[in-house]
Parts: structure tokens; C-alpha cells; sequence
């Protein structure tokens, strides 16, 4: 589980820091005489990335449903670390001029393109390689790996923060945490080399080609319907809580870096705590009841609990309403990960996974902290954010109710989609 994870680890730490230093960026890359145009441009940037994912997801999951969950798993860290590399190097807008937001903007393209599988092959291979009985729990680890991102990248940042001052961060110190993650990557490709094909994997006596994957996409597009409005919730929650909590904490609350830093750090310690939680309660109660309820909780709770942060921000209050949401979205991602690696057919498993949850992430969730920022500006309500997550909620819900019906729960001929 921590080999197959650790390239999931790498996708979501890349993904934080561009997130957590966007003004830095803003700043360096896309400077403009409005702090909005440049916060916005690169907070854009950030959700383009995102826009590469169902290409990502059609074209490396027919791959990886075609050559093996292993080789596609390396293939994607490969892809992810190049990506870093570029943002990483970029030279300034005074440097280059518009070139700058041109390489990074290519830079965040390749990271998507890669992270448009790597979620979805990470999840099947946990599937497939779970005991009897325990699939959830084995698929929590998937997102618990991103957790550990967040953490990860919340404790670096605290600690820049301690040690460089403002002026120095905004000049090259940002770059410090994606220098380091491309660091890292030699070790995380030595774990990943070491992995073996799941048994799942081998014992099919035929695996389809690149048009039959294509055509049985279509054919399934209910499920894959199904699969996004499902992952919409869980990818919403999960960027607002997250990516968006420091620009949140800092542009809109007022608080310090750090400050909402540390609460970015302890969301990810909770998500990480209650996502295997909700995975093995999900094994022993069942997928469906587990996300009706935490969706149902979404959808009504959001906006009071940040209507009662925004009426006198403070850093305990912040962290309050952050560790409430990060209760519905561990519950409720804990859950929803195998649900829809067992909904999806086994011919298209990989692939299927990660187009249903790269439209839901495009559209929805990668966007969500420059929706949230936009929300804000135009309509001066500083808890709008709330509404965004109940309307992901809503189609959580709706989702949920939908994949009991009997069309989309025998769509797969799993024999383990049952456990």
C-alpha cells in the first residue's frame, strides 16, 4: 500500500505547494496592476491543470488497462516529475517576460496530464490487491498518501515562513518546495519499480485494445455519469479544505501565513484519520448508506458553520469550521472510492475510474479555489464558499441514491463488487 500511495503522495504535494504559494507566484509569474487579475490568473492556472485530466484519464488509463496497473503507475510518476521540474525553473516575468506564464502554464498541463490516471490507477490496484471484505479500507490508503502531502506541504510552509522573511519568499523562495519535490522523486520511482501486477490483473486471459476501451466508454456513459457526480462532492470538499485554506485564511480572513498554514496542516492530519475510518465502516455497513449520510451533512451544514466563522474570523474559528468539514469529507471519500471502482466494468476499470473522476475534477473541484475567490469578489459575501460545497453535495447525494438502481449495480460483473 505505501509503494503503490507514494506516487499519489508526489501528484498531491505538487499540486499543494502550487496552491499554498499562489500570491508568491501570482507575484512572480503573472504580475498585473490589480492583486485580484493576478491572484485570479494564477489561481486559473492551478484549475487548467485540471482540464488535462480526462485526456489524461482516457489516453494513460486505456495504457494502463492495457499494459498493467504497474508499468502505467510508472509511466505517471515519470510524467509528474518533469512537470514539477519546469514550474520549478521557470525564470521570472522580469526574467522572460511572457514566457514565464507560458512554461509554467505548460508546466501545470503535464502535471494534469499525469495526475489524470494516477489517482484511478492507484485506487484499482489497491482494489484489486485488498483481502475479502476490507476493499475499503484498502482504498482509504489512496487518499491517505494525499494527506500526508498536506501535511507534508503545510509543515514546510510554516517552517519558509519562520525562516525567510516576505520579500525573500515572494523573490525565490517559493521554489524551495518544488525544488524538494523533485528531490524525492529517484526514491519514490525505487518503490514503485519494485511493485508487482495484481493477481486481478494477470489472471484476465484477454485484455481489451485502445477502440475497445473507447467503445465500451460509451457505452458505459451512465456510469461514468454516475462515477463524476459521486467524485464531484469528495473533490470539491476535499480543495476547498485544503488548497484553498491558506489564500482563504490570508486573503479573505486576514490571518497570517502561518496561521492558516497550521490549519491547513491539522485538516490533513484529521482527513488522514478519518479516512480509513470511513473506508472500514463502509466495509461492514456498506458503501451507499455511508455516503447518503455524509452528503446529506454537507449539504445542510456548510454555510451556517462559515456564516459563524465570517462574523468574527480568528484562527480557532477557522480550524473549527475546517475540521467539521474534513469529518464529512474523510466519512464520505473513505466510501466513496471503492463504491466506484466496484460500480465501474472490469474491462475498463482504470480507465473508467479516472475519466468519472477527472470530468468531476476539471469541471468542479480543481477550479474550486478560484471559483471561491471569484464568489467572493462579486458578491461580497465572504461565506460563499459554503454554498459551492453544498451544491458538490447535492450531486454527491443524488449519486448515490442513483447507483443503487439496478442498471448501474449490475452494469459490472465483479464477483468481489459485492464485499
Amino acid at each position: 500500500m505505501i509503494r503503490v500511495s507514494s506516487g499519489n503522495f508526489l501528484e498531491m504535494y505538487d499540486f499543494m505547494v502550487f496552491a499554498y504559494y499562489a500570491s508568491h507566484i501570482a507575484r512572480e509569474i503573472f504580475p498585473s496592476s490589480s492583486e485580484f487579475a493576478s491572484l485570479m490568473m494564477t489561481l486559473g492556472t492551478f484549475g487548467a491543470g485540471y482540464l488535462m485530466r480526462p485526456l489524461g484519464a482516457v489516453v494513460l488509463g486505456t495504457y494502463v488497462d492495457r499494459k498493467g496497473r504497474r508499468e502505467g503507475l510508472l509511466f505517471t510518476l515519470t510524467l509528474m516529475a518533469i512537470g514539477t521540474l519546469v514550474i520549478a525553473l521557470t525564470p521570472s516575468y522580469r526574467t522572460i517576460g511572457i514566457l514565464a506564464p507560458i512554461v509554467v502554464v505548460l508546466g501545470r498541463l503535464l502535471q494534469g496530464f499525469s495526475a489524470g490516471v494516477e489517482l484511478g490507477g492507484v485506487s484499482v490496484y489497491l482494489s484489486e490487491i485488498a483481502t475479502p471484505g476490507h476493499r475499503g479500507f484498502y482504498c482509504s490508503w489512496q487518499s491517505g498518501s494525499q494527506q500526508v502531502a498536506v501535511m507534508f506541504a503545510s509543515l514546510l510552509g510554516v517552517v519558509l515562513s519562520w525562516v525567510m522573511p516576505p520579500a525573500v519568499m515572494n523573490q525565490w523562495g517559493w521554489r524551495v518546495p518544488f525544488i524538494l519535490g523533485c528531490l524525492i522523486v529517484p526514491l519514490l520511482f525505487w518503490m514503485r519499480r519494485s511493485l508487482q501486477e495484481t493477481e486481478a490483473f494477470l489472471a484476465r486471459k484477454r485484455h481489451p485494445g485502445a477502440s475497445e476501451i473507447l467503445l465500451s466508454l460509451v457505452k458505459n456513459w451512465e456510469i461514468i455519469g454516475v462515477g463524476m457526480m459521486l467524485s464531484t462532492m469528495t473533490t470539491v470538499c476535499f480543495y476547498l479544505i485544503t488548497a484553498y485554506t491558506p489564500t482563504y485564511g490570508r486573503e479573505v480572513l486576514h490571518l497570517t501565513d502561518r496561521q492558516s498554514l497550521m490549519v491547513a496542516l491539522f485538516v490533513g492530519l484529521s482527513n488522514f484519520i478519518w479516512l480509513p475510518i470511513g473506508g472500514a465502516i463502509s466495509d461492514k455497513v456498506g458503501r451507499r448508506p455511508m455516503l447518503i449520510l455524509s452528503s446529506a451533512f454537507a449539504v445542510l451544514t456548510p454555510y451556517p458553520a462559515m456564516l459563524w466563522l465570517v462574523s468574527s474570523p480568528s484562527y480557532s474559528r477557522l480550524l473549527i469550521v475546517e475540521l467539521w468539514l474534513s469529518v464529512l469529507f474523510g466519512i464520505y471519500n473513505g466510501a466513496m472510492v471503492p463504491h466506484l471502482a466496484e460500480i465501474m466494468p472490469a474491462d475498463i476499470r482504470t480507465t473508467g475510474f479516472s475519466v468519472a473522476f477527472s470530468l468531476a475534477t476539471a469541471i468542479f473541484g480543481g477550479f474550486t479555489p478560484a471559483i471561491c475567490t471569484y464568489l467572493i469578489h462579486t458578491t461580497g459575501n465572504r461565506a460563499m464558499p459554503a454554498l459551492w460545497l453544498s451544491l458538490a453535495a447535492i450531486c454527491g447525494l443524488v449519486a448515490a441514491v442513483i447507483s443503487g438502481w439496478q442498471g448501474i449495480a449490475a452494469a459490472t460483473q465483479e464477483p468481489a463488487a459485492a464485499d
